[in-house]
């Protein structure tokens, strides 16, 4: 059975949206993710652009302006939901974690 799509995000899906909390351009954003992660997550422009295009049709972002090439987007409240929804699945992998080696329960 396929993975239901957007049901869990990649790094670079989840840094894309985090970023998108605010009006970005696509450059804007490529340098909002490695600055916000210190250089760790990278996001090409082949990757950046495909995504929006995803994003877009799944109603997870608008385009708020277009200035010649440049255009720029925002989440929207579906997008919103979708990186809450992937923020509280990390947290509960992260509990799990702690269960097994901060408290040496055996699975």
């Amino acid at each position: 059975m396929p993975r239901e799509k957007f049901k869990t995000l990649t790094e670079q899906m989840y840094y894309i949206l985090l970023c998108l909390s605010s009006e970005c351009c696509g450059i804007d954003i490529m340098d909002k993710v490695s600055e916000l992660t210190n250089g760790r997550v990278k996001v090409g422009s082949g990757t950046l652009y495909n995504l929006l295009e995803q994003f877009l049709d799944e109603k997870m972002i608008c385009e708020t302006k277009v200035e010649g090439r440049r255009r720029s987007y925002i989440l929207t409240k579906k997008g919103e939901e979708v990186l809450e929804n992937e923020y509280t699945r990390l947290q509960i992998q992260m509990k799990d974690y702690q269960k097994i080696f901060e408290k040496g329960i055996e699975v």
